[in-house]
């Protein structure tokens, strides 16, 4: 039995036959089928325009790093770059160590607002030792991916509005020696490669010669390709600006000049340097390359560069993450894993752990206890023994004095004997006197009256 469809109608007939059969009445009966067609405008093409007013009212949020050695003008590029003055102190030459300082400004251009975070390397390469430059960056670019992790794993995320911190951009700023790149710029961006992108700049190139720059330039490219360096490409998949980008990244890295003075140059007004041998027209592409810096940084690649940190640095940085958690997209027999059995075991797994750790403290608890009982048994049987020798000690000396004080009271007991003996013989010899004394006086007066 098989149903076919019934032309011009929503009902079925219902046939009998072979499979041939059916297919060819149901040919048969679609081939007289219209085929509808849009009679009037829908609207849905206008999505695009539905995308950019939303986009618009939200705004935009651009963070850059600028890395570099004090003293390169790192600052007074990003006022040009912006054509503003942001407030900051000069940085001083002793720092002890690189710390990061970070500036949020509100930027707004016609309709468009832009939340911009400049970045800055506070005395890097300042120092003697500079095994540990990098790290500073490294650990601060990872604590912004952190951050945007776990707002996007809380429960109730907020992510609309979420000020995202990541870096978007990170201009590299090389001296401009003309000779080579220094190992700290080698090992910095490969430390950096994988967690920005970088746009390698030449700092002060007005200081440097035509022939000099440019061999500067491809010596400088030389090195990081052979160091295996990853610097952002320009990308020329989109033919709307595959042309300029493939023509700007053979210009890298861009030698740029950066000033926030305006002199007057014929009847204009332009930023420049004025040195005694002549002027550095900052916006001119024959003196230097920071409009092609502006061109690619801003106008034409931002939403690239804020898109590759999201696609690719940031996704690098999650999937480490994930996987250091046990987070997987397969099991060992390459099936889909599920995140709620990866959880429960890994929750199972911890409270394993957790017991087991717990099952060790324990028991070094009633270890430690019983090593603490047996080192209290063993004071105590000291105590107790020092107690029976202080006692028996006590014994003896009380022994002593009393023999000492039995003897003492045999001496004064003889002590009074002798003298109470002594007192009655002398109060014996005191009456015998006193007796002649008498005896003597009656015979004087007897004597007298004869």
């Amino acid at each position: 039995m098989y149903l076919v469809p019934v032309a011009g109608s929503r009902d079925f007939l219902v046939t009998s036959g072979s499979t041939m059969a059916a297919a060819e009445i149901a040919r048969q009966m679609t081939e007289g089928a219209r085929n509808l067609s849009l009679s009037g405008h829908v609207g849905f093409d206008g999505m695009p325009d539905q995308l950019v007013n939303k986009s618009v009212c939200q705004g935009f949020c651009f963070n850059i790093l600028c890395v570099g050695e004090t003293g390169l003008g790192k600052s007074t590029l990003m006022d040009t770059l912006f054509n503003t003055r942001f407030e900051g102190d000069p940085s001083p030459h002793n720092q002890p160590g690189v710390h990061i300082k970070s500036s949020s400004y509100e930027l707004q251009e016609s309709s468009v607002r832009l939340k911009l975070s400049i970045v800055n390397s506070v005395g890097f390469g300042d120092q003697i030792n500079k095994e540990e430059s990098y790290k500073s960056l490294v650990e601060f670019i990872d604590a912004q991916f952190e951050a945007y992790l776990q707002e996007e794993l809380k429960i109730k995320r907020t992510l609309h509005n979420y000020h995202d911190s990541r870096i978007h951009a990170c201009l590299y700023f090389i001296a401009p020696t003309g000779h080579s790149l220094k190992s700290l710029d080698l090992v910095t961006m490969k430390k950096l490669d994988s967690k920005v992108n970088i746009i390698p700049i030449i700092a002060k190139a007005d200081s440097i010669s035509k022939n000099e720059l440019q061999k500067f330039k491809i010596k400088i490219m030389s090195e990081l390709v052979s160091n295996g360096v990853q610097i952002y490409q320009f990308p020329t998949d989109d033919e709307t600006v595959a042309e300029i980008n493939g023509t700007m990244n053979a210009h890298l890295p861009f030698a740029v000049v950066g000033s926030t003075e305006e002199i007057k140059i014929g009847n204009k007004m332009m930023k420049a340097r004025q040195y005694p041998w002549g002027t550095v027209q900052v916006e001119n592409e024959n003196h230097c390359d920071f409009v092609k810096l502006r061109e690619m940084l801003i106008r034409v690649n931002m939403e690239d560069l804020r898109e590759q940190t999201h696609t690719r640095h940031y996704e690098l940085y999650r999937r480490c993450k994930l996987e250091e958690m046990g987070f997987k997209d397969t099991d060992p027999d390459n099936k889909p894993f599920s995140l709620q059995e990866t959880y429960e075991a890994k929750r199972n797994e911890f409270l394993g752990e957790l017991q087991k750790k717990e099952e060790e403290m324990r028991q070094m608890f009633v270890m430690r206890v019983k090593e603490k009982e047996s080192e209290l048994k063993e004071a105590e049987k000291e105590l107790h023994d020092k107690f029976d020798r202080l006692k028996k000690l006590h014994q003896d000396e009380k022994k002593k004095l009393e023999d000492k004080k039995k003897s003492l009271d045999d001496e004064i007991n003889a002590f009074k004997q002798r003298k109470t003996a002594a007192e009655l013989l002398q109060s014996q010899a005191q009456q015998s006197g006193s007796q002649q004394t008498l005896k003597r006086e009656k015979e004087r007066k007897n004597s007298g009256f004869l």
